[in-house]
């Protein structure tokens, strides 16, 4: 049995602990916001936070998230008011298929929680998600916007 605290809340359900975290919040809980892409942890659309870490989830086994507090893309908004960076999102026009984009707000966010007013070369060496319709120049835009905030 697999004990994680996603969003807030717990969930118990029986899974192999070698599961990929990934597959655990999507199969297992619902929570389908968190996108599968590349499954080796390089284009980042299944990053959530693990104690406010950013973490690519289809390599972090589930055995490695419990007792650890898990945020997905559908824990950020409290009571239906949108994050910051969710905001800009909005305001740049980031998102074009938006695919990767939970993903992206997911790493974004959790850098500027480490690093409030992120210089251009903070945001490259932080930001390393794959956008295929290379909304980067946005990204970049509503990332300095919602570091204004």
């Amino acid at each position: 049995m697999a004990r994680l605290t996603i969003n807030g809340k717990s969930h118990v359900f029986d899974i192999d602990p070698a599961t990929p975290l990934l597959w655990a919040l999507r199969e297992q809980v619902g929570l389908t916001g968190t996108k599968y892409g590349c499954g080796i942890a390089q284009c980042g659309a299944c990053t959530v936070h693990i104690d406010g870490e950013a973490v690519r989830s289809c390599v972090v086994p589930v055995s490695a998230a419990e007792g650890k507090q898990i945020t997905t893309i559908e824990g950020l908004a409290v009571n239906g008011v949108l994050t910051k960076v969710q905001k800009a999102w909005l305001e740049h026009d980031v998102p074009q298929c938006g695919y990767c984009q939970s993903g992206m707000i997911m790493a974004v966010t959790a850098l500027l929680n480490e690093k409030p007013k992120p210089t251009d070369a903070d945001i490259d060496a932080a930001i390393t998600n794959i956008c295929r319709c290379g909304t980067f120049q946005q990204v970049r835009e509503a990332i300095h916007a919602a570091a204004k905030a």
